[in-house]
C-alpha cells in the first residue's frame, strides 16, 4: 500500500472513530494536527455538529488565536474563544516537569463544562502518533478526563495530517511545529506572565522580520535563541542582526545570544543540552 493510499486508509478509520458519536467539541489550538482533526469531524459529522473551540491565555499568541479562527473560518464550523486560567494553578507556576498536565487539565476542565452545559456528547482534540514517543504529561490529564484522540487512535502521524490538512485546503498545513510560551522556560523557572509576555514579544518581533522555525528561551536577562535550519544563514546581514538584538531587548532582555545548534524537536527543556519536544 503507498503512502497516499495509508493516508486514506487513516483518515476514514478517523472518520468512522468520530462518527460513533452525535456531537463533537474540538479542541482547535491554531495548529495543523487540531486543524485536520475539525476537518474531518466536519466531514464525519456535518459542521452544524461541531463546535471548535480554542483556549485564550497568557501563553498563547494572538496569531495561534488567529489561525484557529481562519480554520474555523474556512470549514464553516462555529467557533468560540474561551479564556483559560492555568496561570492561577500554582504546580503549572512551580514549573516541574509536569506543567502540561496542569494546563491541559485547566483547558480540558472548560471544555468539559462547555459540553456538558451545551448537551455536546464528546470532546476531541489532535494528539497523533508522532505525541508518543515524546515527554507529554498533557495526554495523561487527557485521557484521565476522557478527552478522545481520534488522530491518534486511527495511526495518523504528522506526514499524513499536512497531507489531510492540504486536501481540506487549510492554510496551516505547512505551519512549522509549535507549543505554548511556557514551553520557552526552563523547567524549574517559575512560569509569569511577565515571563510569557517577554518572549510572546519577541517571538512576534522576529516573526515580523520574515523568520519562520525559531524559538527564543528565557534565560533571565538573557534571550538564547534558537534557529531552524536553513535560517541562521540570514544572519550574515549586520543590519538584520542589529534589527533582531533591538526588537528582543525591545521585549524586556537584556542580552541577546544565537544557540550554534540549529532548533531540533527532542528532549525536555532543561538547562543543558536537552531541549522540549516538539516544542
Amino acid at each position: 500500500m503507498n503512502d497516499s493510499a495509508c493516508t486514506i486508509r487513516k483518515k476514514q478509520r478517523a472518520i468512522s472513530l468520530l462518527r460513533e458519536h452525535r456531537t463533537v467539541l474540538v479542541a482547535l489550538s491554531g495548529g495543523v494536527d487540531s486543524a485536520a482533526l475539525l476537518a474531518m469531524a466536519c466531514e464525519a459529522l456535518g459542521p452544524d455538529q461541531v463546535l471548535a473551540v480554542t483556549g485564550r491565555s497568557g501563553s498563547v499568541t494572538e496569531a495561534e488565536i488567529e489561525d484557529a479562527r481562519e480554520v474555523a473560518r474556512a470549514l464553516k464550523v462555529r467557533h468560540e474563544v474561551v479564556d483559560t486560567f492555568e496561570i492561577e494553578r500554582a504546580e503549572y507556576r512551580a514549573n516541574t516537569g509536569d506543567r502540561c498536565f496542569h494546563c491541559r487539565s485547566e483547558l480540558f476542565e472548560v471544555l468539559s463544562g462547555m459540553a456538558a452545559q451545551r448537551g455536546i456528547d464528546a470532546i476531541a482534540y489532535g494528539a497523533i502518533v508522532d505525541d508518543l514517543g515524546d515527554h507529554r504529561p498533557g495526554m495523561e490529564a487527557a485521557r484521565q478526563m476522557g478527552i478522545l484522540a481520534p488522530l491518534l487512535e486511527a495511526g495518523i502521524g504528522k506526514n499524513d495530517v499536512r497531507k489531510l490538512a492540504n486536501e481540506f485546503d487549510l492554510h496551516v498545513h505547512e505551519k512549522p511545529a509549535s507549543a505554548c510560551l511556557a514551553s520557552r522556560i526552563p523547567i524549574g523557572t517559575e512560569v509569569t506572565l511577565e515571563r510569557l509576555s517577554q518572549v510572546g514579544q519577541a517571538e512576534a518581533a522576529l516573526r515580523g522580520l520574515g523568520f519562520r522555525q525559531f524559538r527564543v528561551r528565557h534565560h533571565g536577562e538573557i534571550a538564547r535563541i534558537e534557529f531552524g535550519a536553513g535560517e541562521v544563514e540570514r544572519l550574515v546581514d549586520p543590519g538584520l542582526r542589529t534589527e533582531i538584538v533591538r526588537s528582543v531587548k525591545n521585549a524586556g532582555f537584556r542580552f541577546v545570544a544565537v544557540d550554534l545548534e540549529a532548533y531540533r524537536e527532542t528532549g525536555l527543556y532543561l538547562i543543558g543540552p536537552s531541549r522540549e519536544s516538539g516544542q
